[in-house]
């Protein structure tokens, strides 16, 4: 095969095999942010280059290693390695802070990041995610915690654990630094390059680092939570109060910290599987910070995102229900010019009132057309020729039962295989 006819490394394409399964999931985070009120926002593809490095941190590994940035005529831009910085750049220039708060929006898009290529873990991946800007109560943080229990929930996912910490403000953080500095002193020259530059501006992304060195240093590292400021605490202390009232449970994780700079207090994640097929499957948290350092108001803000490509592999790993493929509700078949312009006018009625219809388009045989109604898995078939022109009458067949019957090829043919089709629906889930 020509090159030019593969994908891409690190990309996936997803097939009308798989669509739907992306559409249920999709369907699924749409309503559920719905009825928590959230709306939709969609963003650019690219951003400035800038927006990334003040936001997510220029001592992540995402600015410092994941990134794909082109050089304009005059300037550098960055395909979005995450959603939150777009989304809130797109608040602050379109004046929504301005507007009544918090305000409340979630988004589907892609996203790229340069990793390995691995399962759950590509160049081009898809995430779901909700920013709230506007409320500093613990009550924001129960909310958009719960609101993605409820997506796992209605996922149908299992053996999903929440983790929970609180990463403190800049006011306790620079206490924590200082005895985090002190830890790592002695083991310095034993960091790695990334984790060394790291040391003096953000030594707490050494423990977020994927090394295996640093990450055994990191074991026996001073703990935030020790840290934490009245305020900190405090704010921690009600949003626990609030998930067990809500009875959601979680396991407090002074280890999570996240791996974007922009986090403050809270922070959360929710793992999937078991053994090496563990993982996050939807992280977030504050950051209160961010829209001031982009030039709004001090504003606090908060949010979370899930990678799909993991959603779906932890449900068709865990065998969930994905629901029933699309089906073509009727096929008719044609035998013969008249009957193909007959079918055609048929067929675009059905549509209109909203079925699934279908002709032949390729000039086949019966026994072929029969076959490719098969392929399609559609409910019913009609025939059509000469006969059933002149006679005004055909043959509806259920393709599930095998049961014929008449129908009128007149002006109530719509309304009359709608009551067709509600009943033979109805019998297949009484069949089982």
């Amino acid at each position: 095969m020509d090159l030019i006819a593969k994908r891409v490394n690190g990309t996936e394409d997803v097939t009308p095999a798989d669509s739907y399964k992306w559409q249920l999931v999709e369907r699924i985070c749409t309503e559920t942010a719905e009825a928590y009120g959230f709306k939709q926002v969609r963003i650019p593809t690219f951003e400035n280059t800038e927006l990334f490095v003040r936001s997510v941190g220029d001592t992540t590994d995402v600015v410092q290693k994941e990134m794909f940035t082109v050089m304009g005529r005059e300037s550098r831009f960055t395909l979005r390695p995450e959603g939150t910085a777009g989304t809130i750049r797109c608040m602050l220039e379109n004046g929504m802070l301005n507007e009544a708060l918090p305000q409340k929006v979630y988004y589907i898009l892609s996203c790229f990041r340069h990793e390995k290529p691995q399962a759950g873990r590509l160049w081009e991946f898809h995430q779901f995610g909700v920013e709230m800007a506007g409320s500093k109560s613990p009550s924001a943080d129960a909310e958009v915690i719960c609101l993605a229990k409820n997506l796992i929930d209605r996922f149908g996912l299992n053996n999903v654990s929440l983790n929970i910490n609180s990463i403190g403000c800049p006011k306790c953080r620079e206490e924590y630094y200082k005895a985090l500095r002190a830890y790592l002193e002695p083991h310095k020259s034993e960091l790695c390059e990334t984790c060394q530059s790291r040391f003096e501006k953000n030594p707490m992304r050494i423990l977020d680092c994927k090394s295996e060195i640093c990450s055994e240093i990191a074991k026996g590292a001073p703990l935030v939570l020790d840290y934490l400021c009245d305020d900190c605490r405090t704010h921690f202390e009600k949003l626990k109060a609030l998930l067990d009232s809500m009875d959601i449970k979680y396991t407090v994780n002074p280890k999570i910290v996240r791996g974007l700079d922009y986090y403050t207090k809270t922070v959360f994640e929710f793992i999937a599987g078991e053994g090496k097929q563990k993982g996050t499957i939807c992280g977030g948290g504050r950051y209160d910070g961010m829209i001031e350092q982009m030039g709004g108001k001090p504003t606090p803000a908060l949010g979370f995102a899930m990678g799909l490509e993991r959603i779906l592999l932890n449900m068709e790993a865990q065998g969930c229900d994905f629901g029933e493929k699309s089906r073509c509700d009727i096929y008719i078949l044609p035998m013969g010019e008249a009957a193909e312009m007959k079918a055609a006018l048929l067929a675009e009625s059905l549509r209109k009132e909203g079925f699934k219809a279908e002709t032949d388009l390729m000039g086949r045989s019966f026994g072929k057309q029969m076959k490719y109604a098969n392929t399609i898995n559609a409910r019913y078939v009609l025939v059509l020729g000469d006969n059933e022109l002149e006679s005004g009458r055909a043959k509806l067949k259920n393709m599930d039962t095998g049961k014929e019957e008449d129908i009128a090829l007149d002006d109530k043919f719509t309304e009359t295989f709608s009551t067709h089709l509600m009943a033979g629906i109805f019998e297949n889930t009484l069949n089982g």
